[in-house]
């Protein structure tokens, strides 16, 4: 039986779209995330993240407001489905929420995936913002 894993971030004093947009730039994904990252912001087109660890597709893109992607892990069983992948960005003043949604995971990586979203994302990112 599949899971889903619910998250929300705050970050501030950035915009929305500034973090749609490091989230799907190739170059900057893979520098917060510190793997390779070959990801475009267009509807329809096929990703890779974590040096080749995540594959999926961009299912559908509202620019500055709304991630859908399909995902796929590379250690996840051959027959598993993909799961669904959304953030949603909301302006808070001069904040901006994420809120995450990864809906169908398998059982046995739901505990390291959850973790992973806080561990590869959510902190190397507000490290990442810190810094500029």
């Amino acid at each position: 039986m599949a899971k889903t894993i619910t998250q929300r971030v705050l970050f501030r004093n950035i915009s929305p779209k500034k973090l749609y947009d490091m989230f799907l730039n190739a170059k900057h994904h893979g520098a917060i995330t510190g793997g390779a990252a070959k990801i475009t912001p267009r509807s329809g087109t096929a990703f890779s993240v974590h040096n080749g660890y995540v594959t999926g597709k961009n299912l559908q893109l509202v620019d500055g407001r709304l991630i859908v992607q399909s995902w796929f892990g590379s250690d996840w069983s051959k027959g598993e489905t993909d799961s669904t992948f959304i953030l949603y960005f909301q302006r808070a003043g001069k904040d901006t929420v994420i809120y995450m949604t990864h809906a169908n995971i398998p059982d046995e990586h739901v505990e390291a995936i959850r973790k992973g979203w806080i561990a590869y994302y959510w902190k190397p990112w507000k490290q990442y913002l810190a810094s500029k």
